[in-house]
């Protein structure tokens, strides 16, 4: 997927930062909304999200491990989304959509869902991301070592991710 830039007043990228919002994510999740793309296209935008941000937080490992831990919390973020707008869990995404924003009780209820739904427990990735984003960001306690050890974990979130979206894509051509 082809990406490009936006360019917005640094005044208004700050505050975004002070208020702990990705901007990303802010702007996809608003124009998925307000375009009215259908589940499946706004789950193949999630994921690629994802797959951006999974590529840059390995990347950014050794240099900033904080950085890293949360772009890797944020690419199983996208993929729990991505997974959640492809199984449409209407009862998930109606509550998100009338709060405007996603919580952690969301995600954790579309991590059980999913789970359910593909038949694979997907608990552990999700608790081992989350585990980044609390040691790893918001703490900084965690060194490149423990990072590396667990990023095989939230590969597994965005590969199982990736196989239930594409299964489907595959499906869809074959029609």
């Amino acid at each position: 997927m082809e990406l490009v830039a936006i360019y917005l007043p640094r005044e208004l990228v700050e505050e975004a930062k002070r208020r702990g919002l990705d901007l990303e994510v802010e702007l996809l999740d608003y124009l998925a909304t307000r375009l009215e793309l259908d589940p499946f296209r706004r789950a193949e935008l999630h994921l690629a999200l994802a797959e951006r941000l999974f590529e840059e937080g390995e990347r950014l490992v050794d240099a900033d491990p904080v950085q890293a831990s949360e772009k890797l919390y944020k690419a199983a973020e996208e993929c729990v989304k991505a997974l959640a707008e492809h199984l449409e869990l209407r009862d998930v995404l109606k509550r998100v959509r009338e709060r405007g924003r996603w919580t952690v009780t969301d995600l954790e209820r579309a991590v059980a869902r999913a789970s359910d739904l593909l038949g694979q427990d997907l608990a552990p990735s999700w608790d081992t991301a989350n585990y980044l984003h609390v040691w790893g960001f918001h703490e900084a306690r965690l060194d490149a070592s423990a990072i590396k050890r667990r990023i095989p974990s939230v590969r597994e979130l965005l590969e199982a991710a990736r196989r239930a979206i594409r299964a489907l894509m595959t499906r869809m051509a074959r029609i």
